[in-house]
């Protein structure tokens, strides 16, 4: 069976996006499909895919991170989930709508043109859940564990090199994270500025993190009060706000680069 993709990313952190709206196509949508269409060789590679699916009177984000798990929440996957909405005519531009996910729902607003939005996602409270350690080889940091409705561990360097290739997960403590762990390496760059890379817990070292951007500003703010943290990316930036109720808005770019169908 043949059936539509669409091809989008977030800074540069890739996705295959399945439009599903009746629920009928990728129900049965198993590990092993997401992995073929993930392969950057022998699939339409990416780092995770996006399952567009409509359910009672939301739309609902079902995402996969590129070894076929599931992930509770993706922050650069629902830009681009958006933007697919609007380009639809399934949402307005410059409208707030509701986006759910495995952890809940997201509120979104696309502003730009038809081809390529700049969107800002309010992702809620995240939890700052206390210290914990990272290790790559013989190297061990301190790390801040954060929930961002999935876990990440961030880590404090001197430079962004001191994380070596990211080939292999970094070690981590699995009491602390029984499901696995997206962990950032973080370098300040000035005030309300950082630079970042990460390895996300089924998918690699990928060019960007959504919810690691997030616990990355959340991890470098002082205090409990508003503040606004700019995150450079390998991929690109976003920009990560924190209110006078602690809730975190993200805002960045998405993009969808090509359209097809495939029998994958």
């Amino acid at each position: 069976m043949s059936y539509p993709f669409l091809k989008g990313h977030g800074t540069h952190n890739d996705f295959v996006v399945l439009p599903d709206h009746d629920g009928s196509v990728h129900g049965d949508l198993d590990a092993a499909r997401v992995r073929a269409l993930c392969d950057r060789r022998g699939g339409l590679g990416a780092d995770g895919v996006l399952r567009v699916v409509r359910e009672q009177d939301r739309w609902f984000m079902d995402y996969r991170n590129a070894d076929g798990s599931i992930a509770e929440m993706c922050g650069n996957g629902i830009r681009v989930f958006a933007l697919h909405l609007v380009q639809e005519g399934l949402a307005d531009a410059g409208e707030p709508f509701g986006v759910d996910t495995r952890d809940g729902v997201k509120t979104v607003t696309v502003d730009g043109d038809a081809h390529e939005g700049q969107v800002t996602v309010d992702m809620g409270v995240p939890t700052v859940l206390g210290e914990t350690e990272v290790s790559v080889g013989d190297h061990t940091w301190a790390a801040t564990h954060v929930d961002v409705g999935n876990p990440h561990a961030v880590a404090f360097v001197d430079d962004l090199a001191d994380a070596g290739s990211l080939l292999e997960a970094p070690a981590y403590d699995a009491a602390v994270y029984p499901h696995g762990v997206n962990v950032e390496f973080v370098v300040r760059r000035g005030e309300g500025h950082v630079a970042m890379r990460v390895h996300e817990r089924g998918a690699g070292e990928t060019q960007a993190c959504g919810t690691g951007a997030c616990a990355v500003a959340l991890a470098s703010m002082a205090g409990s009060g508003p503040a606004t943290y700019r995150v450079d990316q390998p991929g690109g930036t976003v920009t990560i706000t924190r209110d006078r109720e602690g809730r975190v808005l993200m805002s960045g770019p998405a993009v969808i680069v090509a359209r097809g169908t495939t029998d994958l």
